[in-house]
């Protein structure tokens, strides 16, 4: 499996220009891949810079071959009416199993900017793999207290698939929504996180999973099975510190380059890793899109 991740910044380069085509060009000229990730897509807000327009339709348009799922975080209406939406986009072309939505948490911090976020989940089945549940998000970047919270959802998100996998809930075949479903312990997590390594958040995304007492012993003893998040990186470059991911052409939001993108990757993956790579010269975002390779 092939994955890119990148925050596309709306689709908008250094240049100023939107163009969901150059995202979409850059990404393939990295790799032939098979799952695509972005964060800050855009439809509406014809205010923000470039007017995005409808990116979710136009990133269908330009990946034909790829089924393409839009989770929007934000999700409301200007003055005139007129619909806006702001979030992640899945585009694969594996078969899918299922796709998620999960809004994230977003406690009240006084004073601070901040907007909702969400983590996108499609469960794909890579022909290697199996069953891979690819989660993308775009954590809070102003509150601390929000990113957090945010951080610990992702965890026990992670942790609840995993309860679900190693005891799954009573077969049907009856084909309504009460259908058997296809849950796995493998999972890719990516995305923004607008934190660096050195942050709290960056730990606690990686802690062992609690013990689950309170759903009876049985899950307790299942669930004690290692299966936390690993962050790529390490597992391929080891004590290379981490390529820049942010501010590396541009010092809007401070003067030095800094890693806040990453793919983590579930312990039952983490000896499929086999590369993971930042392109560092594009400037078709903010960002650098990350790309992983695992077989």
């Amino acid at each position: 499996m092939k994955l890119i991740t990148w925050n596309t910044q709306w689709c908008c380069g250094l240049d100023g220009i939107v163009s969901p085509e150059r995202i979409v060009a850059e990404a393939r000229a990295m790799a032939d891949f098979d799952v695509l990730c972005l964060q800050e897509i855009a439809s509406g807000f014809a205010a923000m810079p470039g007017q995005p327009g409808n990116q979710p339709a136009r990133l269908q348009a330009l990946l034909p071959e790829f089924q393409v799922f839009f989770g929007a975080a934000v999700d409301e209406f200007d003055a005139r009416g007129q619909r806006q939406r702001f979030g992640n986009l899945i585009a694969t072309r594996l078969p899918v199993a299922s796709v998620q939505h999960h809004p994230l948490p977003w406690p009240a911090d006084l004073g601070v900017r901040s907007m909702p976020r969400m983590c996108s989940v499609v469960t794909v089945l890579d022909p290697s793999l199996g069953a891979v549940r690819v989660m993308t998000t775009h954590l809070e970047f102003y509150s601390e207290r929000q990113r957090m919270a945010q951080a610990l959802a992702l965890r026990d998100l992670h942790q609840q698939a995993c309860a679900q996998a190693d005891a799954p809930p009573l077969g049907d075949d009856s084909g309504s929504p009460f259908q058997s479903k296809r849950h796995t312990r493998h999972a890719v997590l990516c995305g923004d996180f607008n934190l660096q390594p050195s942050a709290v958040e960056y730990t606690t995304i990686q802690e062992p999973f609690r013990a689950l007492a309170q759903y009876g012993n049985t899950l307790t003893a299942i669930n004690s099975k290692a299966n936390h998040w690993r962050d790529g990186w390490p597992l391929v470059h080891g004590q290379t510190p981490h390529a820049p991911t942010f501010r590396l052409f541009d010092n809007s939001y401070g003067p030095e380059p800094i890693t806040c993108d990453y793919v983590f990757v579930s312990e039952s993956l983490a000896d499929r890793v086999k590369a993971l790579t930042v392109n560092l010269t594009t400037q078709a975002s903010d960002h650098q899109p990350l790309l992983l390779e695992m077989g």
